[in-house]
């Protein structure tokens, strides 16, 4: 219930800066340093909410900065209390000053994520929405800012409350059933109970085939890029990135270790990584890079094999991608 405070833009200097408080006494805090432009003193609780107002930061005489002043009413507010957010210069200097003069007049500072807990205990969001808060906010790319922002609109919770329902329902059936098993008495249809029981599995999987979906397009699709020693698994990576990433040799066996990079291809993250060279080797080092090539087998969703057509036949193909199909744990075997 008490009143914090925090930076809300990231640290460093800007062109502004954006402090936000939030709770019971932040109209009061605020007023006790805000002034219009001609420093005559204004109560901030007085003004309508969503409202933008200029002035200044007083510490009793001295003006601290020129700022715009945002006020935002409960339950009318992110964390559904009374907020301020203060538009201050983006210097260092002035938002810590501004910040320390809130503290004195009796604001706290906000432990990391505060606000996102108050708007969550205050029932403005539920778990995944406020989950979601922290993937928009960390979203590089098209597909993921899309997913974040579609569970912080609520889509993931209206899966869950629908979920909840058809268990609550087919749990009420099955007991009443139960209840009344010695009557000869038949209170739900059986062929609606397994379409109930159908429907129900039908959700738990879709749940995780998104959760599995929406993890890759958070951190990026992994593509492991494998093959023989000098197949230009290097080369590739390196077009890919359109940068000299990583180190290309005539030299068999340049690549002792996984090397990965990121690419934004259509809106959609991929993490490609080239990886050491795939034979028999009796180098102790080569060794270890090989079995690191076949644990990222294991951890990519696509596995691109790269070969020279004119030094392989059909026959040496097939038995390859039989020696390589057993580390495919979930990835997509391209050629």
């Amino acid at each position: 219930t008490d009143t914090i405070v925090a930076l809300a833009t990231p640290q460093g200097i800007g062109a502004i800066g954006v402090i936000r408080l939030s709770g019971a006494n932040a109209f009061e805090i605020g007023s006790a340093v805000f002034a219009t432009k001609s420093l005559k003193r204004k109560q901030l609780q007085n003004y309508a909410s969503h409202t933008i107002h200029y002035g200044v930061i007083l510490e009793g005489d001295i003006i601290l900065d020129e700022v715009l002043v945002s006020i935002f009413k409960a339950p009318h507010s992110y964390t559904s209390e009374n907020t301020l957010e203060i538009s201050c210069h983006g210097s260092n200097f002035i938002q810590q000053q501004l910040i320390q003069l809130f503290i004195k007049h009796g604001a706290r500072m906000a432990e990391p994520g505060e606000f996102t807990l108050r708007a969550f205990l205050n029932g403005k969001l539920d778990l995944s929405q406020a989950e979601a808060v922290a993937d928009l906010i960390a979203s590089n790319s098209a597909t993921s800012h899309q997913v974040a922002i579609q569970q912080m609109r609520g889509g993931f919770s209206n899966k869950i409350k629908t979920l909840r329902q058809n268990l609550i329902d087919f749990a009420s059936l099955i007991e009443l059933e139960l209840d009344f098993s010695e009557e000869d008495v038949e209170f739900a249809d059986r062929g609606d109970l397994k379409k109930l029981v159908n429907s129900i599995q039908r959700i738990v999987q879709r749940l995780i085939d998104s959760f599995e979906v929406g993890n890759v397009i958070k951190n990026g699709i992994p593509v492991a890029i494998v093959g023989k020693p000098n197949a230009g698994k290097s080369t590739l990576l390196n077009v890919l990135l359109e940068e000299d990433r990583a180190i290309v040799s005539d030299i068999p066996g340049t690549t002792r270790d996984v090397i990965e990079d990121e690419v934004t291809i259509e809106g959609v993250q991929f993490r490609f990584i080239d990886t050491a060279g795939i034979r028999d080797t009796n180098d102790a080092i080569e060794s270890i890079g090989v079995e690191k090539t076949f644990q990222q087998l294991k951890l990519s969703a696509i596995a691109i094999y790269l070969f020279d057509a004119h030094e392989i036949t059909a026959a040496e193909l097939k038995l390859i991608v039989k020696e390589i199909e057993p580390h495919l744990f979930n990835s997509q075997l391209v050629l």
